[in-house]
């Protein structure tokens, strides 16, 4: 039998013989590079992460102990770990999700996937259980990725503050979160990886001193004290004592004893400990650790023994954002780009080819890519943050306070918006119309294929008085859906212009697919209807409300939030108006959704043709 199999709780782990632990290490390695190149998933943080995982279920006592992950995205051998081994359903509706889940398990504690969220997690944790008076542990997992996000630094301040909090951070350093790390914490971290001559001089001195008659111990003592100093001159890790924070590392992380032996240190210490483990991405598959982009950090379907994809993806949405910013940046020296260390999955990285001076790449940190923004268009610029419509909601306060009322001319471009499927309700971008819906002054277009983006782009750059948006979906796009006739800047998509009709269509985005079968099929019952695409969809516009008069009724279909999305703004737009006209609203209902693919969750919630004919026909 092979190890892995025998392990069906931490327990186990437990009980298992030191000798057999790099078997077993193996065998996990083996067992995700199979089963995440059938479903698809996160493979590369995985493989980095399995001595780390091994040594903290070892050294911990989970459930009891807390562990939370930051995203929670490298769960996977923490899952394995604690008798979760059906991996055949991963990431799709009924099987295991990508990231942690408490339905799934009692070990599980942090589901949202957005980062740097796991030191407040822990702080208030362990707070509880030192208030409770309970003999409990508390262990954040951050990257140095997450680690880039201004939250973890609000909570490595208060945590140094502390002193008796049984809290244990575990830094896993792979110098990667996506893609690399980069800017000062990484350039610190760097010189921590490659400053061991502390440590050397420490252990020469132990040795040495300890050897020396009589006095040897004493001046030991007396040379181990100065070792602030010492870490300061030879390892500059004195950032994180200096806050107060008791720090431990460099660790190998794959060298199962020596993290296990960090952690029994940290876990004994007292107060909050930080251990710097170091780990390689990928490791362990030459696939992935030799891909130099982002090493397999998420893949789909994959030969297992190639690392090449079964699966070849069709032109994105996101390549067509892609290309035009690279034709735009050519056409207009004052366009600049902003990204939260995604840099490649929101199209970016041609630009930043193209022209390095003028990309951004400012880590997980949403707020201050934002507000950087502001300053950008103050001094001249136009810039363009390009993030996944999820992560706007971090920077709210920033769009409203920063960019909307001081007028600033920046365009924000939402990857992923509206359902993107397997990776579950944290990444849903689902939110942003109805959070962007509050924003005076603020322009939201909602391209409905690819040649709509690229003229969107151009469009949104053009406006230089107010912040605008662009927010497109995940995967393929499709042919380009052309206009028959165009209404006072909208876009009339199918239906007799001239005709009043019986149901208004109101297409959003991506949705105008949807929205013309529903048309095809009111018409095949006799309802005459008209298809019309907004483009630029908030504020309503004039001519919409306009249109509306000639209307028995209105129907908007947008892949949001159905509370405060379009719909609730067209209603209101009318009643401004003094219309009477029925709104009928077809969007996302306002409660959390499970990963699944696009298509299942669309059909869950009646997001489909035919359960939105059902209900306007009940109208008609």
């Amino acid at each position: 039998m092979a190890v892995l199999e025998t392990i069906t709780s931490p327990a186990d782990l437990k009980r298992l013989p030191a000798e057999q632990l790099e078997t077993l290490a193996q065998e996990i390695r083996t067992f995700l590079v199979a089963e995440v190149s059938r479903s698809g998933g996160h493979l590369g943080p995985n493989l980095g992460v399995v001595e780390l995982t091994i040594a903290i279920h070892r050294v911990f006592d989970s459930p009891s102990d807390t562990v939370v992950f930051d995203t929670g995205h490298q769960s996977y051998v923490h899952k394995l770990l604690t008798g979760r081994q059906d991996f055949s359903g991963l990431r799709t509706r009924g099987g295991l999700s990508g990231y942690p889940s408490r339905a799934e398990s009692p070990h599980d504690v942090v589901e949202n996937s957005h980062a740097s969220t796991s030191l407040s997690w822990a702080e208030g944790i362990a707070t509880g259980y030192r208030l409770r008076g309970e003999e409990r542990h508390a262990v954040a997992v951050i990257g140095d990725g997450a680690l880039t996000g201004g939250m973890a630094w609000e909570a490595l301040n208060n945590i140094a503050a502390r002193k008796d909090l049984p809290l244990v951070v575990v830094v896993n350093d792979n110098e990667r979160s996506y893609a690399p790390t980069i800017g000062g914490l990484a350039d610190h971290l760097a010189m921590l990886r490659t400053n061991r001559q502390y440590e050397q001089v420490l252990d020469w001195g132990k040795d040495k001193l300890h050897r020396t008659p009589v006095v040897g111990r004493a001046a030991y003592q007396a040379f181990h004290s100065m070792k602030k100093g010492a870490k300061d001159f030879w390892a500059p890790q004195g950032m994180f004592e200096d806050l107060g924070i008791k720090y431990l590392g460099p660790v190998d992380g794959h060298d199962e004893a020596s993290v296990e032996q960090a952690l029994r240190r940290a876990r004994a210490f007292g107060g909050p400990v930080l251990v710097h483990v170091i780990t390689q991405k990928g490791r362990g598959y030459e696939h992935a650790y030799n891909n130099v982009a982002d090493q397999f950090h998420a893949v789909g379907k994959i030969n297992p023994e190639t690392g090449l994809p079964l699966e070849i993806s069709g032109r994105s949405w996101t390549d067509e954002f892609g290309d035009e910013m690279l034709r735009l940046g050519a056409q207009r020296p004052d366009i600049v780009a902003i990204t939260a260390a995604m840099m490649m999955p929101v199209g970016l990285q041609p630009f930043a080819e193209a022209y390095p001076d003028r990309i951004f790449d400012v880590g997980i940190a949403e707020q201050h890519a934002t507000t950087m923004a502001a300053g950008l268009a103050f001094a001249g610029m136009h810039p363009v943050v390009a993030i996944y419509a999820t992560f706007l909601n971090r920077a709210f306060d920033q769009l409203l306070m920063d960019c909307a009322m001081h007028k600033a001319g920046v365009t924000f471009v939402l990857d992923r918006s509206g359902v993107t499927g397997p990776d579950g309700a944290s990444h849903h971008g689902m939110w942003d119309m109805s959070l962007v819906s509050l924003v005076p002054g603020l322009r939201l277009a909602a391209p409905r294929d690819g040649q709509q983006i690229r003229l969107a782009v151009r469009e949104a750059a053009d406006v230089d008085d107010a912040p605008t948006v662009i927010r497109f979906p995940k995967g393929s796009v499709g042919d380009p859906i052309e206009a028959t006739a165009t209404i006072d800047g909208l876009d009339v998509l199918s239906g007799d212009p001239a005709v009043d009709p019986e149901v208004l269509l109101v297409a959003i985005g991506s949705m105008a697919g949807t929205a013309a079968t529903v048309a095809e099929k009111l018409a095949a019952e006799g309802h005459s209807t008209l298809v019309v695409d907004p483009r630029w969809v908030l504020p309503v516009p004039t001519a919409l409300v306009d249109l509306a008069r000639r209307a028995g009724r209105v129907a908007v279909i947008e892949d949001n939030n159905v509370a405060g999305g379009v719909g609730a703004e067209v209603a209101r737009a009318l009643d401004e108006a003094g219309l009477a006209v029925p709104v009928h609203r077809f969007g996302l209902p306002k409660e959390f959704l499970d990963h699944a693919s696009r298509a299942q969750v669309l059909e869950t919630v009646g997001l489909t043709p035919d359960p939105i004919v059902e209900r306007l026909r009940t109208h008609l």
